[in-house]
């Protein structure tokens, strides 16, 4: 059984090195995990994302902390399978987080208890590692307008995926009960993935779940302004033209925009150090 700390135990809240019990962080998946719509220049590969930020966590105070992150966007979950998996248990870490389906979830046709037995299949063999999982369900995407006539799609995989983490005794991040997720500037402008914000809040509740005490304050969203019409079509109109229309083409060409991506944190290493990261794409979605 997975071994979580306790914050509370006796003598913890003096020693950051006791609050939890992991030295080697290897986080897996697609666009979400890769950090794609929090653009940060200073980061590898230009985005941070919740992934570095619960890292970034998971560091402070611990000298031999390490960290991975083998995301790349566009992947779907069985090229995660094939590309992460292996390099994954190479690295040796004993926390994985995982959150993988999204982009097949999404597609036309895209059966969500066939992308479950996927997502099986892959658990069964990051569980050899011993490593504690931290697996994510998808959001409750009700209210954005690219995502949400699939919301019921996304309920059914999401119950797979309880019933997976639970097979494997790992832990559940719910970004499904993330209600701050619903607000708008919780999304980047492709109205796909997340933006700072967004990262920020799922960084935070990904360490809630870990029950790892951190200072990351749950970020409320401001006062939404109200729009017009005219201006609302025109927003469309922006989206349609610069993240709608290219991603229509790339399903037409068979393409996907982690084409010629490398994972931007391919070795574990401490968080501060410096590593080698992917070359530069452009966000867009996938």
């Amino acid at each position: 059984m997975n071994n979580i700390a306790n914050p509370l135990e006796e003598g913890s809240l003096t020693d950051n090195a006791l609050l939890h019990p992991w030295r080697r962080y290897v986080a897996l998946g697609d666009s979400f995990t890769e950090g794609i719509g929090d653009v940060d220049p200073s980061s590898p590969g230009g985005y941070r994302g919740w992934a570095d930020r619960v890292a970034e966590q998971l560091s402070q105070g611990i000298e031999d902390f390490a960290y991975a992150n083998l995301a790349i966007r566009g992947r779907l979950i069985a090229q995660v399978f094939d590309e992460q998996a292996g390099p994954a248990l190479e690295l040796k870490p004993d926390l994985i987080s995982l959150c993988a389906g999204g982009n097949d979830v999404i597609r036309p046709g895209g059966d969500p208890d066939a992308i479950a037995d996927k997502l099986d299949a892959l658990m069964r063999i990051l569980a050899t590692s011993g490593a504690t999982i931290l697996l994510f369900t998808g959001p409750d995407i009700r209210d954005t307008p690219v995502l949400g006539g699939i919301r019921g799609k996304v309920a059914i995989y999401n119950e797979n995926v309880r019933t997976i983490a639970a097979r494997y005794d790992a832990v559940v991040a719910d970004m499904w009960s993330l209600r701050e997720l619903h607000q708008p500037q919780m999304w980047a402008d492709d109205r796909l993935h997340f933006s700072p914000l967004g990262h920020h809040t799922i960084a935070a509740m990904a360490l809630d779940a870990l029950n790892v005490s951190h200072d990351l304050q749950h970020a409320r969203p401001g006062e939404i302004e109200s729009k017009n019409w005219r201006e609302a079509r025109r927003e469309d109109l922006i989206w349609a033209r610069t993240h709608l229309a290219p991603w229509v083409l790339r399903r037409i060409r068979h393409q996907s925009s982690g084409d010629g991506i490398t994972p931007k944190r391919p070795l574990a290493v401490r968080f501060s150090e410096p590593t080698v990261g992917p070359s530069l794409g452009t966000e867009s979605i996938d």
